[in-house]
């Protein structure tokens, strides 16, 4: 590996680093997001979410 590639790479680390976290930290609000709508939904149609059974 050049120098060249080695800091290129060493320069992307941490941006590569920050657009993980930065999709962890959406994922984590999408999902709390999907729960909340899908239990407003549930209880606007009054369904027992926990007694659902799907066979």
């Amino acid at each position: 590996m050049t120098d060249n590639e080695h800091r290129e790479t060493t320069r992307r680390k941490p941006l590569l680093q920050a657009a993980q976290e930065e999709m962890t930290k959406f994922e984590r609000n999408e999902n709390e997001f999907r729960k909340k709508d899908r239990d407003e939904r549930a209880s606007e149609l009054r369904l027992p979410l926990n007694e659902i059974k799907v066979h």
